[in-house]
């Protein structure tokens, strides 16, 4: 895959609710950005979409999280939940596959919000650009309220 210099990387909301910086995040292998940089969103529904053009990598056993490649090489990974692999894939339901070409917006996974909380589990959400060090651009995050669809970041590989 080529990639070019000058195109930007633009990376949408994928859910509503509530952005907030990644520092804000109840895990250290979050907040600490020791899987990469990016932001955290506090859903206010259980539906996340794709936040790129691109394919899905990896969609884990536990239908917990999500990884994918954006067309420009950005490797993304949506965690929704924190300590979530624990529910081993119970109020989880995933609308992709390894492999499937997503555009933004496309559905991906959608979950019981409400019955994660109920049993206890963080719902805060992050999203991680796992090869954040190939690209610059990255914003310091004000917390706010999102929607889906919405531009959170535009990065440009270094």
């Amino acid at each position: 895959m080529l990639f070019g210099k000058k195109r930007r990387t633009v990376i949408f909301s994928p859910a509503a609710g509530k952005l907030i910086p990644m520092s804000q995040v109840n895990d250290p292998i979050f907040s600490e950005e020791i899987l990469g940089k990016g932001f955290a969103i506090y859903p206010s529904e259980g539906k996340v979409v794709s936040p790129v053009s691109g394919i899905i990598e990896q969609v884990f056993r536990t239908c917990h999280a999500i990884s994918l490649v954006s067309d420009d090489g950005a490797d993304i990974l949506i965690h929704v939940g924190l300590n979530t692999i624990e529910l081993k894939g119970k109020f989880f339901n995933t609308h992709c596959s390894e492999g499937d070409v997503v555009l933004p917006g496309d559905l991906i996974l959608e979950f019981d919000l409400k019955s994660i909380s109920d049993v206890g589990y963080d719902i805060t959400s992050p999203i991680v650009i796992c090869n954040s060090n190939e690209f610059e651009g990255f914003t310091e995050q004000i917390e706010r309220d999102v929607s889906i669809g919405e531009v959170i970041l535009s990065l440009k590989r270094k």
